[in-house]
């Protein structure tokens, strides 16, 4: 035992005399910590700035999901976030961004409820001194930097599931548009057209503008499948909509038998629950959580960045995840308020 341990003792002064031998005696107990250089300069850019957010309304999903995700990323920083609700007005949405341009917050998130009204108010923001950010829905009007949807894949992609599940069936289809002079439908129409282009034996006996109403929706399915009992697929353009969609469907007794593409946020009450219950067949999500993301970096690169607001055009569009009976119930597929 003794000799032993008087081995591994001469063993261990040894290696303690080559490492002083190479690396010399006063070895550091401890590096000593370096100021990062770019971090304060970074923290005073943001501190004490101000978003202001306009969305169409605050009572649904998506813009309930962008200002919690905004808030999250941005509140932290010291960036205070003011929020202008129009309640699906476009005067009231038009007259709050009136109002901003005058009160000058550093940036405007605007969330246009068509491509014509706060065009020239966008305009006059940036050339204000007014960083504006466009989500999901854009105006004519290109600012420095939309975040949102690819509309026209959406389209594509969904009109494409409808024409494949119809194959050999009636080829009879109907359309239900949001509002047509929003972004988002005008786009999506493109999209759903490109691939009609394609597919002559299919039949379109209905597109109609719902104006992003579910009620209306209901009513205008409710009227299609009447006059064509034998309908087997509807492109739906938002999934908030198309619940009165799914509704008309299962009235009749056709839920499974006409197939109902749309598109959304990817919320679980709102999109996957939906799928697992067979109200909707495909529901193209634009992430929300990711366009938040998205849209807070840019809001910070813009404020470091010292950019002139106008000064550059840039887009992020997001990708799409398409939900689905395979991956509806799946974990990560949708998200919840709760949870950002």
């Amino acid at each position: 035992m003794k000799g032993n341990f008087d081995g591994t003792s001469r063993r261990v002064l040894a290696w303690t005399a080559l490492a002083a031998a190479l690396f010399g005696s006063a070895l550091p107990v401890r590096a000593q910590g370096l100021e990062e250089p770019f971090r304060e300069p970074y923290l005073k850019a943001l501190q004490g700035k101000v978003v202001a957010y306009l969305p169409v309304a605050m009572s649904f999903d998506l813009a309930q999901g962008w200002l919690a995700g905004i808030k999250r990323e941005l509140e932290p920083l010291g960036v205070k976030i003011v929020v202008r609700d129009p309640n699906w007005s476009t005067n009231a949405g038009a007259q709050a961004l009136t109002n901003l341009i005058s009160e000058k917050p550093d940036v405007i998130i605007a969330h246009n409820p068509d491509v014509q009204t706060y065009a020239k108010l966008l305009q006059k923001a940036e050339s204000s001194g007014i960083d504006v950010v466009q989500i999901n829905m854009r105006s004519s009007y290109p600012t420095t930097v939309f975040v949102g949807a690819d509309w026209i894949e959406i389209g594509r992609k969904a009109t494409t599931a409808v024409v494949d599940f119809c194959k050999g069936k009636s080829n009879k289809i109907a359309i239900i548009q949001g509002q047509l002079s929003a972004a988002a439908s005008a786009y999506t129409l493109k999209g759903v057209e490109d691939v009609l282009a394609r597919h002559s034996d299919i039949k379109v006996v209905s597109s109609q503008a719902a104006d992003w109403d579910a009620s209306k929706a209901k009513g205008i399915t409710q009227t299609v499948l009447k006059q064509n009992p034998d309908l087997c697929g509807i492109v739906g353009f938002w999934d908030g909509m198309d619940i009165g969609t799914a509704a008309a469907i299962k009235e009749a007794g056709l839920t499974g038998k006409v197939f109902l593409a749309t598109s959304g946020g990817g919320e679980q009450k709102g999109a996957c629950d939906q799928v697992k219950n067979g109200s909707f067949d495909l529901d193209l999500s634009y992430d929300v959580p990711t366009q938040a993301s998205n849209m807070a970096a840019m809001i910070k690169w813009l404020l470091v960045s010292g950019l002139k607001p106008g000064s550059a055009k840039a887009s992020i569009y997001t990708t799409l995840i398409p939900i689905t009976k395979d991956n509806a119930a799946a974990e990560g597929t949708c998200w919840t308020l709760s949870k950002g």
